[in-house]
């Protein structure tokens, strides 16, 4: 089958065109630097007006002081201090988090985490809260969104352009009061660079998806200009530059409706990024060594690309109230199936009963996560501001019976569970999942193969990638109406990741990729490398 091709040769990537649209010595000078910009946050007024003008080039609104206090610590006034602004959803700020932690233990910088007013819930504080005293962390000024009825790639990406102004006047006060060399927004902060131009410091963007998904956004803008018709009903698959080709019904799901407000941002976002000075990725060589040869190469018409991953969360050593550790282990090595649609998934009530029936059917232990299920064929995402919200208590949307039937070989947890101690656990084999990166680079860290079943965003090209190109994951059948998944095919693709020869190739092949991620972390490893060569042009700024 031929492909779009987004290469002219095997080698070369072509350019887009143009389109407009720590430790040191001096902790109370760290402090000075908190409480400073503390000062300045408290000096904004609440807003008193909404939005009547174009939410793809807005005005600026006055906005108001966060109830959440900065936080930090730190031993010189000159160590170099990295901000980071983190999207809402935990799946970005997490990983934000995370780079910060790695930049204060591995390089010796200080760090403030920004993160947004509409994303604060008590796992973000948590996640926050664990960070060493020398990264600081605090949230952006509120900006009214109520003029909003919009899809999430759209609010976040208002969201950040209404937080320009404040995020402007705190990055130049932190200037003044400490060694600021660089500003670090995540993937959908690119219109918040031109406050770090105003400050005088270099502007980068963290990705926390892959390379695949990268390359597609620095793409898109060409993908938008030769491509006629919706993404869906292309008869070929789309390949970009060193990735597994992928079928255009499996392409990000904000690009699936042309008109749409969510296409034209993610199109706005793709041309943006050229604009940074440099695109860090959460991921590492092995896992996609087509695309980082390719995106490693220097080209004019983009940014440096720095994959400097896996950036995954650590493990809470801290009690745990799910009974999750508890019961793994009780049960014997490699012989668990954790079930877990990440930090925002949910499943539709005929999908959800047919997983239970599917899991059932298998007879395989198992660990599952499960939520309230999405309502009428609501988006599946609805969690994402803050999964650890339930409307109902999920365990009573399981079919009657399951919990005592099932009660021998799994255990069923509400809405969380200790995802990283789970993974590393001695007793769980193979994880289903939804194919968001953070879990995909967990599971990979902790040499667990995957079964992909993808749910929103850009799940469906990871899943493709995953099963097709790196051959850590199994798919289940598609055969039911409306894409439902049928508790036959679920019993199926179970037993053949728990007992069968394409599970256990699975798992060769994760160990391997687990292998190369932790030596890539390692001291001279590509991934440590890789970051050391960016923190050294941010210490001589």
């Amino acid at each position: 089958m031929s492909t779009i091709n987004m290469s002219l040769s095997a080698s070369t990537e072509q350019p887009l065109p143009h389109l407009p649209i720590h430790q040191s010595n001096d902790k109370q000078t760290f402090r000075h630097t908190i409480t400073y910009t503390a000062n300045l946050l408290s000096r904004f007024p609440r807003p008193t007006s909404t939005y009547k003008e174009s939410t793809m080039a807005p005005s600026y609104p006055s906005t108001h002081p966060t109830d959440a206090p900065m936080s930090g610590d730190g031993d010189d006034a000159r160590a170099p201090h990295v901000v980071l602004l983190s999207s809402p959803g935990m799946g970005h700020v997490v990983p934000v988090a995370e780079l910060a932690r790695r930049l204060h233990a591995e390089h010796g910088f200080t760090a403030t985490v920004f993160t947004y007013a509409s994303s604060d819930s008590a796992a973000q504080r948590a996640v926050l809260a664990s960070l060493p005293p020398a990264v600081g962390s605090a949230s952006l000024p509120e900006v009214p969104l109520d003029d909003l009825v919009a899809a999430i790639e759209t609010l976040l990406s208002v969201e950040a352009q209404r937080a320009v102004p404040a995020l402007t006047a705190l990055l130049a006060d932190i200037g003044k009061a400490s060694n600021l060399v660089a500003f670090v927004a995540d993937l959908f902060g690119a219109d918040t660079l031109p406050a770090a131009r105003a400050a005088g410091v270099p502007a980068y963007l963290f990705f926390p998806s892959n390379l695949l998904m990268l390359s597609l956004m620095l793409h898109l803008p060409r993908l938008d200009a030769e491509i006629e018709g919706e993404f869906r009903d292309l008869p070929e698959p789309v390949r970009l530059p060193g990735c597994v080709a992928v079928p255009g019904a499996d392409i990000l799901g904000p690009l699936q409706d042309r008109s749409s407000d969510a296409y034209r941002w993610m199109l706005h976002h793709g041309e943006r990024y050229r604009d940074a000075d440099g695109i860090l990725v959460n991921t590492f060589d092995a896992i996609e060594p087509g695309a980082a040869a390719v995106l490693r190469r220097q080209e004019p018409w983009r940014p440096p690309v720095y994959p400097v991953g896996p950036v995954i969360r650590r493990p809470d050593d801290g009690e745990d109230g799910t009974g999750c550790i508890e019961w793994l282990d009780a049960q014997p090595d490699r012989s668990v199936l954790f079930v877990s649609f990440g930090s925002g998934g949910a499943l539709p009530a005929a999908q959800m009963d047919e997983l239970a029936r599917g899991l059932e059917l298998s007879g395989q232990r198992f660990l599952w996560v499960v939520r309230s299920p999405t309502d009428c064929g609501a988006d599946p995402g609805a969690n994402y501001y803050d999964g650890s919200k339930s409307k109902d208590y999920p365990l009573q949307f399981l079919p009657f019976g399951f919990l005592e039937r099932t009660k021998e070989v799994g255990l069923v947890v509400p809405s969380w569970a200790p995802q990283v101690r789970v993974l590393g656990h001695r007793a769980t084999r193979a994880m289903v999942t939804h194919c968001g990166w953070n879990s995909v680079m967990e599971s990979v860290m902790h040499g667990v193969p995957m079964i992909a079943w993808p749910l929103y965003a850009e799940q469906r090209e990871n899943a493709v990638m995953l099963h097709e190109e790196t051959k850590i994951a199994l798919r289940p059948k598609v055969r039911g109406a409306q894409g439902l998944i049928l508790g036959e095919d679920i019993a199926e693709v179970v037993n053949d990741m728990m007992n069968g020869k394409e599970g256990e190739a699975a798992r060769m092949n994760v160990v391997k990729l687990q292998e190369a991620a932790r030596s890539g972390l390692a001291p001279s490893g590509i991934s440590h490398e890789t970051l050391m060569e960016l923190v050294s042009k941010w210490k001589n700024t």
